[in-house]
């Protein structure tokens, strides 16, 4: 049962209302299975792409040995890589710039100037854009920018969206900039189809081509406030700010992620986009090696879920996730345990609270098995956590839009990228250290004693995982 759609039923047709209910009871699907002799094959050689395109077997090798070279003991590039290639497809970029974005108020002020600096085209595809002060300040930037001739293309979920008036987009469209409603809720203005289980929850902007922003943060006034000054733990209608991550990054990855966009958009059969120079040369921008994964309901499985199980599977000392949604499946589970059993050092920042009940009380349901398997479990405080990250050995780190659950890994479109060596890992690791000091560690000894009253949502809760 897609249960985000629930509270959004007085807004639609009862017929509708059944019919979000009742279609997903004979749709599941099923996670894959990473074959464990894949999972440890002989690493192939691992193709890298620079500015030019595909390097040399020679040229390749130099950067993943530049890589391995920083001490760090660690399978990843010797098991993991190969195996991440042939899962996903899309190469290995460097000469790439990389920004870690912390909060709303930091992302939405680089986005607004990177849309205020656009010359050619702004592609933007999210979950969530509300008509509220900081949705109205995106719109005014984009409609300022399309009547300088830049072109504007939106892709927004419908879902996310539907509490958003639609005079908002009217606006927008009236402009001139072009609107991709993804898997409309009324089946009778789908034009790729209809499925109410899909849903679009991408985070992604990209202007000219050049420079993308990605990661969890939707268009939304619930990120006015910071979570770590200590002057902005409550915003002003007295809610908890919220805590999460975005990236700005510029290179040869731009048009990978340019690609999934307006792959997104051919699927959903949007109108023809108008001609731009979507794919610039590309230029060298830094050193980062980059690369971006994107998954969707439409293909056999999700390519973000099986390259992090497969990377979590080649860890050798460390694993720090830090996520908003946490329903792990059978496999996700083991590999934490495992890579405990091994000898990696497993944490986990969790939300102490949450927007969505019954995935929080799911999550907490794998707790006591977590914990007795040696998983280290902290809450975050004095926030509401809302990202999705994870660094792995202090190398292999990523940022994007997909949560820890089976919605995202079946249900969903979603972005991520993954940035390898030590130089962008450490600054994963020093905002993951940030996030445990304003975090409370879970016991076991204290959450066996937790009360009846919150083992029974739990239960309730964890009937509802598959849907949630």
């Amino acid at each position: 049962m897609n249960l985000q759609v629930v509270w959004h039923c007085a807004r639609i047709p009862i017929a509708l209302c059944l019919a979000l209910w009742l279609v997903p009871l004979s749709s599941c699907s099923a996670l894959p299975t990473l074959v464990p002799d894949m999972a440890h094959a002989p690493a192939a050689p691992v193709p890298v792409d620079g500015i030019r395109g595909p390097q040399s077997a020679a040229r390749s090798k130099a950067v993943l040995d530049r890589l391995k070279s920083t001490g760090v003991e660690t399978n990843i590039f010797d098991l993991h890589l190969a195996v991440e290639e042939s899962i996903v497809g899309s190469p290995l970029t460097e000469g790439n710039k990389v920004d870690l974005l912390q909060d709303g108020p930091t992302t939405y002020q680089a986005m607004i100037e990177a849309i205020g600096a656009a010359r050619d085209h702004i592609n933007m595809e999210t979950y969530i854009l509300d008509d509220d002060e900081v949705g109205q300040r995106f719109a005014e930037a984009l409609i300022a920018r399309q009547r300088e001739g830049v072109q504007v293309n939106l892709i927004r979920d419908s879902v996310g969206t539907l509490g958003t008036p639609p005079a908002f987009f009217d606006r927008l469209a009236d402009a001139g900039v072009k609107i991709l409603e993804y898997n409309p809720v009324n089946p009778m203005t789908a034009k790729a189809g209809w499925d109410v289980n899909e849903r679009d929850h991408r985070k992604l902007l990209i202007v000219d081509g050049q420079v993308a922003f990605l990661g969890g943060i939707n268009i939304s006034s619930v990120y006015s406030g910071g979570s770590f000054s200590l002057r902005s733990k409550v915003r002003p209608g007295g809610e908890l700010p919220w805590r999460d991550t975005d990236l700005r990054v510029e290179g040869p990855v731009v048009a990978e992620l340019q690609k999934l966009f307006i792959d997104t958009w051919a699927k959903q059969k949007g109108a023809p986009l108008t001609p731009r120079h979507y794919f610039p040369p590309s230029e060298r921008k830094g050193s980062e090696v980059v690369r971006a994964i994107g998954s969707s309901p439409d293909e056999p499985y999700s390519l973000i879920y099986l390259t992090l199980i497969s990377a979590l599977g080649s860890a050798q000392t460390e694993i720090w996730l830090t996520n908003a949604y946490f329903v792990p499946d059978p496999q996700l589970l083991a590999a934490l345990k495992d890579a405990v059993a091994r000898g990696v050092d497993v944490r986990l920042v969790l939300p102490s609270s949450t927007d969505s009940w019954l995935v929080f009380h799911a999550g907490r349901a794998y707790y006591n098995e977590l914990l007795q398997a040696g998983v280290r479990l902290y809450e975050r405080g004095e926030a509401l956590l809302h990202v999705k990250t994870a660094v792995i050995d202090g190398v292999w780190s990523t940022v994007g839009s997909t949560n820890l659950d089976w919605r995202s890994f079946l249900h969903n479109q979603e972005v991520n990228v993954v940035v390898l060596g030590t130089g962008f890992g450490e600054r994963m690791r020093v905002a993951f250290q940030a996030d445990l000091v304003k975090s409370k560690e879970i016991t076991q000894e204290e959450w066996g004693k937790r009360p009846l009253s919150v083992r029974v949502k739990e239960r309730l809760a964890r009937l509802w995982e598959y849907w949630l």
